[in-house]
């Protein structure tokens, strides 16, 4: 698996930017957002995830090309042809598909992390990516090209098998694709065809802890599609709203819930860091934390609907992670890590960019410190 140069650098020229005449920075509305209820990842509507911590909320991202699209790290899945582009929910649920309209076909993408239970599978965190050919026939191209620790830490890709593993100091992932891949050491990429009713498919695992490379055929990828659809709308029927806006508040239950922590029922502010609140400003915040106010509105907003496990979840939360570090009668934080740590060390990240260079880029968060008089 050695990387045919011309072909490899015209997929890594149009991946950074996007194709000719596209802008290096979407707007931040355009990206749909999948999650496992322990991390979360941000899918533009170019095909690009250009946001995911693997393993956590509050991990060191593994794509962050939305803070810098050079430096950031990305995986691009996109048709190698100028396309329209429509994003939206598989019904019901927090699969999300990008569909792409060109000349000559209609393809799209299904994004989706399977939810797992307390197994050994939950440590695998799975992120697949299926494209299929709806109707003509398409070019595509991939680019897996991670940057570990916020783009800090070095890694390289060796081969496993059939599958290439990215290894860094602190997180090693594996790639099944079904289509065959190339790699010049760093960044793995695949120009290729689908034809109508053909699909592809691309999954990418954290390994460790005993998780090794598995394959994710498309027969695979299909089961583990639709046992995420369930898994989304049999939680979603214990709703008991039933009012005119059902659409919309469903769809606002479903985000609330990618942003609780299962392991300890956490529940974050949001899925990101540094995403400004002005462009070219300097409150760009790390927000995959617990604000105990924000949060408290969300169980409050949850149990009106009648999701009372979320809850219970949080209360769980407060009383196991949060209430026994109280023990000197002190006031509540205004916030907390998501496994209840009281320190939350900020660290700005120079090497990075920001959002339409909206500096600094900041991981962790010292407002830990203040006094929470509003609580």
């Amino acid at each position: 698996m050695t990387a045919e140069a011309p072909a490899y650098e015209a997929a890594r020229r149009a991946g950074a930017h996007g194709g000719p005449g596209t802008p290096r920075y979407l707007p931040i509305s355009e990206h749909g957002l999948i999650g496992d209820l322990r991390s979360a990842a941000l899918v533009g509507t170019n095909g690009t995830i250009d946001w995911y911590c693997c393993g956590r909320f509050d991990a060191p991202s593994v794509f962050a090309s939305i803070l810098d699209a050079e430096k950031g790290g990305r995986f691009e899945l996109a048709p190698d042809v100028p396309a329209r582009t429509k994003q939206f929910y598989f019904p019901d649920t927090n699969v999300l598909i990008t569909r792409f309209f060109a000349e000559d076909g209609v393809g799209e993408i299904q994004d989706f992390m399977p939810v797992a239970d307390d197994s050994r599978e939950a440590d695998r965190h799975r992120l697949i990516r299926r494209v299929i050919c709806v109707r003509g026939s398409l070019p595509f191209r991939v680019v897996v090209a991670p940057r570990f620790d916020y783009g800090c830490q070095t890694h390289t890709v060796r081969i496993e098998g059939d599958y290439p593993v990215f290894e860094s100091p602190s997180l090693s992932l594996s790639l099944t694709s079904s289509v065959p891949v190339e790699t010049d050491g760093r960044d793995v990429w695949s120009l290729f065809k689908l034809h109508e009713g053909e699909t592809a498919v691309f999954a990418l695992d954290r390994l460790g802890s005993g998780v090794v490379p598995r394959a994710c055929p498309t027969a695979t990828a299909e089961e583990a599609f639709g046992a995420t659809v369930r898994y989304w709308r049999r939680w979603l029927s214990t709703s008991r709203y039933r009012g005119r806006w059902r659409e919309m508040v469903h769809r606002s239950a479903l985000t609330l819930k990618l942003l609780t922590y299962a392991p300890t029922g956490a529940i974050v502010a949001a899925p990101t860091t540094s995403l400004p609140e002005q462009i070219g400003g300097e409150r760009n915040w790390d927000y995959r934390y617990v604000w105990v106010r924000d949060a408290a509105f969300c169980v409050y907003a949850l149990l009106r609907l009648g999701f009372t496990d979320e809850a219970q979840a949080f209360m769980r939360f407060l009383t196991e992670h949060v209430c026994v570090t109280c023990g000197d009668g002190g006031p509540l934080q205004i916030m907390y890590g998501i496994d209840g740590r009281r320190e939350l060390p900020e660290r700005e990240l120079r090497h990075l960019e920001g959002y339409l260079a909206s500096s600094p880029v900041r991981g962790g968060h010292d407002a830990v410190v203040q006094l929470p008089l509003d609580n």
